[in-house]
Parts: structure tokens; C-alpha cells; sequence
């Protein structure tokens, strides 16, 4: 199977398109953030500017596993990567456990069946992109009926926010504190792709896409294994047991104008 590394969504402006500080921010996408006294890393996701794709396996039908197999599969296209991340939760062998599609192609079904395990906490969610390029958080039972439009997809659980509320099984800030990543909605064309630098527990990382990034949905990805590649802090996580990979790669400023032009605006 051939790796699903085809343009999602929009590209990144030229330096000559807005203020330094502007061009600055867009070259190191990734900030790091402090919220209730822990850090996190939040990289920003714009589907006018940016390109997104899903990748799980390579051209000879292999997992990836990790961000040295992803950029010899993306080729020269790794000389745009602004950031990749962990993108849901898999099997031993690296393979999705829930819905995952590719370039409108669903590779794995929605998995709602009961079980052990954070995944199984429901309600769990999937993060997609549709084929409009608008993204979406939403849980997975009410996300059942849109599956076929998805372009892409990936399942994990649990959902952190639920239309601005955290999951109902979570603590105000429990025991168990992990390094942990996650992704959140804030509106049709933004997204942010967050990992915790420290151990958190599920209540504060929740709080964090609510209060902080101004998300109402939120789904982890995570925990332990989470992982980050962001060329430009020399960043690269070195864990070779990951499952399915979300990139985000930068556009010339021509496909931006263009893809600017299609993406829905938040008209709230």
C-alpha cells in the first residue's frame, strides 16, 4: 500500500506576505505554552496555509513506526515538514485499532465495541479532515454517519472536551500523570496538535485546549509513547513504536492564495 501523503488542506505564507514577527512565528510553528503549572508544546494547524496528512505505512506495505521512516517516505517533501505527532492508538504491530482513512479511502472501520483501556473510554472521538478540508473532533458515536466523507481520519479515545465540557469520566486533576498528546478544534480551519513536556493528568490537559487554546472539542491521541518532530527546534522524539503519524507539512504561497479561497471560515 502506497503511504498516504497526498495535500489535505492548505500551505504557509513567504516571509514577504506579512510582519517579521508574523513570518517568524510561521517557521517555528510549535510554541511552548505553560498552563496550571505544567508545559506543553502546541503546534498550530491552519487548513488555509497548511498541509496535513495521515501516514501509516510505506510503499512496501510497512509500518512506519517512527519519524525517521516517515521522512524517507515522504522524500522530498521532508524538506517541508513543520511538525509530525503520534496520531491514535494501535496494535503490537503499529497497525490502527479504530477508524483510520487515507485520501478518502477508510483503511480500518469505526471501532465501537467495549473494552479495557483509554481507547474504550467512552465516549471516544475521531479527529478528521472532510473533503471541503474542514476539520472536526467529535465523538465517535455521533461521527458514525459522516464517516464516508471523511478524507481523513484517525480514531482514539477518550475525547477530552465535549462541546467545551471534559469527558465525565475524568477527575478535576487525577493521579495518573503522563506524558500525553492530544488534538483540538477550535473551528472549521484550526487545529492544534499539543504534547505535554511533563507528566498531566487527563482533567489539567483537557483544561488546557478549553481555557488556553479556546477549543469546545478535544480527543487524546496518547500517553507514554507520545512523540514530536519539529525540524525546526532540531526536534525529532526518537520512539520506534508508534502507530499511525499525522504530518504537517508547509505550502508555497501560490497554493495558499488558492486553497484560501475553498477553506470555510469560522463565522462564529
Amino acid at each position: 500500500m502506497i503511504i498516504g501523503l497526498v495535500a489535505a488542506c492548505g500551505g504557509q505564507p513567504s516571509s514577504s506576505q506579512g510582519p517579521p514577527a508574523q513570518a517568524a512565528a510561521l517557521a517555528t510553528p510549535c510554541a511552548l505554552r505553560r498552563f496550571e503549572g505544567s508545559s506543553f508544546t502546541v503546534c498550530p494547524y491552519d487548513a488555509s496555509r497548511d498541509e496535513l496528512r495521515l501516514a501509516w505505512k510505506d510503499r512496501n506495505a510497512l509500518a512506519l513506526r517512527g519519524f525517521d521512516a516517515l521522512g524517507r517516505a515522504l522524500g522530498a517533501d521532508a524538506r517541508r515538514v513543520r511538525f509530525a505527532m503520534n496520531a491514535g492508538m494501535f496494535d503490537e504491530q503499529g497497525a490502527p485499532i479504530g477508524l483510520y482513512v487515507e485520501r478518502g479511502k477508510q483503511l480500518k472501520p469505526l471501532n465501537l465495541r467495549a473494552g479495557p483501556g483509554n481507547f474504550h473510554m467512552q465516549p471516544n472521538g475521531v479527529f478528521a479532515v472532510d473533503r471541503r478540508g474542514r476539520v472536526s473532533v467529535r465523538p465517535s458515536a455521533l461521527f458514525k454517519a459522516e464517516a464516508g466523507n471523511a478524507y481523513w481520519a484517525t480514531q482514539s479515545g477518550p475525547m477530552l472536551l465535549i462541546d467545551g465540557k471534559p469527558h465525565p469520566l475524568f477527575d478535576q486533576d487525577g493521579e495518573s500523570r503522563l506524558v500525553r498528546n492530544g488534538v483540538g478544534v477550535k473551528n472549521p480551519r484550526t487545529a492544534y496538535f499539543v504534547i505535554s513536556e511533563d507528566g498531566v493528568s487527563f482533567g489539567r490537559f483537557a483544561r488546557l485546549f478549553r481555557d488556553a487554546l479556546g477549543c469546545r472539542n478535544a480527543l487524546f491521541l496518547d500517553g507514554s509513547v507520545s512523540s514530536l518532530w519539529e525540524p525546526a527546534n532540531e526536534r525529532k522524539d526518537p520512539s520506534t513504536r508508534l502507530g499511525p503519524l499525522v504530518v504537517v507539512l508547509s505550502r508555497s504561497s501560490a497554493a495558499v492564495q488558492a486553497r484560501a479561497a475553498t477553506v470555510p471560515r469560522d463565522r462564529r
